[in-house]
Formats: C-alpha cells, sequence, structure tokens
C-alpha cells in the first residue's frame, strides 16, 4: 500500500518542480487506486528493473 501525503507542492520547498505535478482533480488518486491493486512484483521483474537502471554508462572516446 501507498503511503498518503498530503501536503501540496507550494508547502514543500523543491528545487523547482513539485514531487507531482498538477494535474486535474483526482487524477493522483486514481493513480494510487491503479498501484495499490496491482499485484505485487516477481523477484524476476524487480531483477530486469534493477538492472535497467544500474547499467554501466558508456563514454564516448575522443577522437
Amino acid at each position: 500500500m501507498t503511503t498518503r501525503d498530503d501536503t501540496t507542492a507550494a508547502e514543500v520547498p523543491t528545487l523547482g518542480r513539485p514531487a507531482r505535478p498538477a494535474r486535474p482533480a483526482g487524477y493522483w488518486e486514481r493513480i494510487d487506486r491503479i498501484v495499490d491493486q496491482a499485484p505485487p512484483l516477481t523477484d524476476e521483474q524487480r531483477a530486469i528493473i534493477r538492472a535497467a537502471f544500474h547499467q554501466p554508462t558508456t563514454k564516448e572516446t575522443a577522437a
């Protein structure tokens, strides 16, 4: 289950952008409901996601 934080973006100082940008009324509540209904990820799915975000960066060599 996700944790709710009902503070508005104006109340939380950020680096130029809110964590949840302005959307139509009820948008984030709908997203939270969808996430709460989703089945948990399997270990294989977690490994695939982790690998995608932890790929070594390729550096271009100077010609």
